[in-house]
């Protein structure tokens, strides 16, 4: 390669870099945005795979070997006596729990969960397999004749008032074996449930198969696990290529978007078996040979919520790749919200300290750029002196760039910022359900959802188009200049189906960006001025 090449690459490094996101985002909204099939045909679909994979092995024979399947057993689910034993209701839930000792279905009664209609969404569909707090035993024989044999329960219903829980005790009597299932149920949704065997019989439990309220191509769903270690190990739907087993689990938890199934246990750790669907989907369980004893969830992963149970669950709240960021930018706008009462207004003062963090950086990326502007001629009289000489014309760049304190370079690294930030906070209002239905402005009512009116994706054009305007550029090649004025026109597409808040951090982040290049303009506009003037005298 020449030099003229290289040095066309060093003066427009940040163009390239500006085409290279852009390409990035075409590639993720291809990805992300692709649309899903309908979540009441995926979830029949799903149920009858799994059921097809249960009836096609059998079951496992000892717990204590590494080919435990928890999915391997020949139950004829079509015989399963599954009618509603049991209901318990708070202010906050209604639970029913079936003949066969499951939570058949989980009602949030809260406003803010209800579906479109105002009807309380139920995170438990009737096609659901496995269900909450099911039970399978290693040995076949045994889990036949439980899957066929009613449960027994202490009462059929509990009413849960403020700050009462209660339990509901459930037992099961096999030929030779007889089951105990004694959950207490919390107002706010939470449980414990421990499980008593007459005598020593592998067995295994789950927190149930994940909820299919909020499944979409956006975000992260599947299985997710805390160790003792505090390591988190996350099972992504669909990827799940063989059976997974982490002794010594504070947390296992099956989730989707906004919502989870988990049991937890901080003081005995759980064995956790990480079993799969047909569709490589990961199915949570626990198990154990007598008794069993943990905490379990089901509900929203509202930060506020789970804090106020244990802190450490606030880990079943995954972010994806970018969590390592996206956790502390969660953690900064729920501290400005708590202090500024609305998310849309802390998206905007967050996106201000985001700017004063960065402002060194894109204080001398700017003067690098105006610089680079007022060297164009120079740079030009170079090329046409030494372009018979490409080492000479590189020397002489060189000591023009290091004599008039220029990089053609420094507008890199201010971009190569933004873009972990700019996930983080895409993750941040996809996955946190504080975030969903809070308001910003007058016609923004969810900054989770898009833009219902386009205001500030047009918006948000428009300052990268005015912000291109005033920016120096040395552009050359006619192409990349073409591509430079159609960006504001592809971001502003891109934006259209973006979150309301993401566009909003965007958009104030523009604003700053044109504020700032039109005060270093002005500086460098008087500067120049005054150059002039002394040269006139």
């Amino acid at each position: 390669m020449n030099h003229s090449n290289n040095n066309n690459i060093f003066q427009q490094k940040r163009i390239l870099l500006a085409v290279v996101l852009s390409f990035i985002f075409f590639v993720a909204y291809d990805y992300f945005f692709l649309p899903k099939p309908n979540l009441s045909e995926q979830n029949i679909t799903q149920n009858n795979i799994t059921t097809a994979q249960n009836l096609s092995a059998n079951a496992a024979p000892e717990l204590k070997t590494n080919s435990l399947n928890p999915t391997q057993t020949n139950v004829e689910i079509s015989s399963l006596k599954s009618g509603v034993l049991a209901s318990v209701e708070s202010k906050h839930f209604k639970a029913e729990i079936d003949s066969l000792g499951r939570v058949s279905s989980f009602y949030l009664k809260d406003k803010k969960y209800q579906n479109e209609d105002k009807t309380p969404i139920n995170l438990i569909s009737k096609e659901q397999n496995p269900r909450p707090l099911e039970l399978r035993f290693s040995n076949n024989t045994i889990n036949e004749e439980a899957f066929k044999t009613n449960y027994n329960a202490n009462t059929n219903e509990l009413i849960l008032d403020t700050n009462e829980s209660k339990k509901l005790v459930l037992t099961q009597n096999l030929s030779n074996l007889k089951v105990e299932k004694i959950i207490t149920f919390h107002p706010e949704g939470h449980y414990e449930v421990e499980v008593k065997l007459s005598q020593n019989t592998p067995f295994f439990i789950t927190p149930g198969f994940r909820p299919s309220i909020a499944v979409d191509s956006y975000t992260v769903h599947g299985a997710l696990v805390l160790d003792t270690e505090d390591t988190i190990h996350t099972f992504e739907d669909g990827d799940m290529d063989m059976e997974e087993r982490i002794d010594k689990a504070f947390i296992a938890s099956a989730f989707d978007r906004y919502y989870a199934n988990f049991f937890y246990n901080f003081d005995k750790p759980l064995n956790i078996t990480i079993s799969k669907d047909a569709k490589d989907n990961p199915i949570v369980f626990a198990y154990a040979d007598k008794e069993f004893k943990a905490g379990g969830y089901i509900g929203a992963k509202e930060h506020e919520a789970l804090r106020a149970i244990d802190e450490r669950l606030e880990n079943v709240v995954e972010f994806g790749w970018f969590t390592f960021v996206a956790k502390p930018m969660y953690q900064g706008l729920d501290f400005l919200f708590k202090h500024i009462g609305n998310w849309g207004w802390a998206i905007v003062v967050l996106t201000l300290i985001v700017r004063v963090i960065l402002f060194p950086l894109t204080y001398k990326s700017m003067i690098s750029m105006n610089k680079l502007k007022d060297l164009a001629p120079k740079m030009k009289d170079i090329k046409e002196r030494y372009k018979g000489d490409p080492q000479k014309m590189n020397i002489h760049m060189m000591e023009l760039y290091k004599k008039h304190g220029a990089n053609p370079m420094s507008g890199c690294l201010p971009i190569l910022l933004q873009i972990p930030i700019f996930f983080a906070i895409y993750r941040v209002l996809f996955n946190a359900i504080e975030l969903k239905d809070a308001p910003w402005a007058f016609w923004i009512h969810d900054l989770s959802a898009m833009d219902p009116y386009f205001i500030l994706p047009i918006l948000m054009g428009a300052t990268m188009f005015l912000q291109q305007l005033i920016t120096p550029m040395t552009i050359q090649d006619p192409l990349q200049a073409k591509i430079m004025k159609f960006l504001p026109v592809i971001f502003t597409i891109f934006f259209i189906t973006f979150p309301a808040g993401l566009t909003l951090y965007w958009f104030v982040n523009n604003v700053c960006s044109l504020i700032q290049q039109w005060i270093i303009n002005k500086m460098f506009e008087k500067e120049h001025h005054k150059r002039e003037s002394e040269k006139a005298k």
